[in-house]
């Protein structure tokens, strides 16, 4: 049965979120991820392709290229993925509880996600051909349309999906073992495939190439969609706003999710750190174990950091800064893709250090660490960000 909210008399549609609205953990969470998305993306930049790794690592390069293919690639954006399945019903119960109309509240959801497409078309045409936001607004106006209104029922079948693809995992990891026991042609090291937009010497041909290679991009993001669809599953329960009350199910998830996520991953970080050495076919296989896994990470940190959410006692200044940051995730986001471009593109800056890796990392940290100032320093004068404020205004 479809849950419906009792609400007072109808309206065409109330306003955006206000910050007494808000709940901790999905904040907390698309603030900390940030972190991993500009550990996954500032590489792709330093090395001017993906995965974005020292193909010949040494010393210390071993242990980031390990980390990276087990904690952060194919393993980040999955989180952003339900996090934005979440906000899809966050947005229309708070529309749905002032009043708005189910036509109200669903034209509201198709005109964000439609701005979102717009959004990311931009981003990726002027900085970085990697954009989520406009695969995450097809994403939305499609669930906004077949998903929102459906049944619990008709939503336990996102489990069914789930368990295939956790099947699907399994299938390639025996695969991947038997690739590597059966390895005997020549030590294939991970290398990194170029992408020319990364590694243009001028703008303008950083732009054409940006335009030839978002399509593609932006088409293989759409696979999001089952991930998207466990976020919806997850806001109907509120398990966000109230974490303690399912410590239970955040644990098992936490446990089986990163779990799956690390173990699937392993394989491929050994031969990136160097540890393993095998042969073409089954570094492929490997590739494709580590990718497919990944998804089981997005579950994984979610539930993670709910469950840490239960342990805070008090709002400490890192954690309110931190959940500024995810309060404005859009300019957060956007804010990488820019200081990426004017860091370590051949065009500008283009900041090297002794080792591509130690850049990559250094500059991640470094600019998440001044987003999560901006941000809490927006936070301190009640902006809501550049890129939240103009999608208010655009959508409201």
């Amino acid at each position: 049965m479809t849950t419906t909210l009792t609400a007072a008399p109808a309206v065409d549609h109330r306003g955006p979120v206000t910050g007494r609205e808000r709940a901790l953990a999905p904040d907390l969470i698309r603030g900390a991820m940030l972190l991993l998305i500009g550990l996954a993306n500032s590489a792709n930049f330093a090395f001017a392709g993906q995965p974005g790794l020292e193909s010949a690592p040494h010393g210390f390069e071993r242990i980031l290229n390990f980390l990276k293919l087990t904690l952060v690639d194919a393993r980040a954006y999955p989180v952003f993925a339900v996090m934005f399945g979440y906000g899809l019903v966050q947005l229309a119960r708070r529309q749905q509880s002032a009043g708005a109309t189910p036509g109200a509240v669903r034209r509201i959801l198709v005109k964000r996600n439609a701005w979102l497409v717009v959004f990311g078309l931009i981003h990726a045409t002027l900085l970085y051909f990697g954009d989520f936001l406009g695969a995450y607004g097809v994403v939305g106006i499609l669930c906004t349309v077949f998903l929102l209104n459906r049944s619990d029922k008709f939503h336990r079948i996102v489990f069914v999906i789930w368990g295939l693809m956790a099947v699907e995992a399994l299938a390639f990891g025996a695969k991947a073992v038997l690739a590597v026991v059966n390895s005997s042609g020549p030590a294939q090291p991970l290398t990194n495939s170029p992408n020319p937009s990364l590694g243009a010497t001028s703008y303008v041909a950083s732009l054409v190439d940006r335009l030839q290679e978002y399509p593609m991009h932006a088409a293989s993001v759409l696979g999001v969609s089952v991930i998207v669809w466990l976020g919806i599953w997850a806001a109907r329960k509120q398990i966000l706003e109230n974490p303690g009350a399912h410590k239970t199910l955040l644990t098992w998830t936490a446990a089986v999710g990163l779990g799956l996520t690390i173990v699937g991953g392993l394989p491929l970080a050994l031969v990136g750190a160097g540890w393993l050495h095998v042969d073409k076919t089954a570094v492929d296989a490997m590739g494709t174990l580590s990718h497919v896994s990944g998804m089981f990470g997005g579950p994984g940190y979610v539930a993670l950091f709910g469950l840490l959410v239960t342990r805070v006692k008090k709002l400490s200044l890192p954690v309110r800064a931190i959940s500024a940051l995810g309060q404005r995730s859009l300019s957060g986001y956007l804010f990488q893709s820019v200081a990426w471009t004017l860091l370590l593109t051949p065009f500008m800056l283009n900041l090297r250090l002794s080792s591509t890796a130690y850049t990559a990392a250094l500059v991640a940290i470094g600019v998440w660490i001044i987003s999560v100032l901006g941000a809490y320093a927006m936070s301190r004068r009640s902006y809501r960000g550049p890129a939240e404020t103009l999608l208010r205004r655009l959508v409201y």
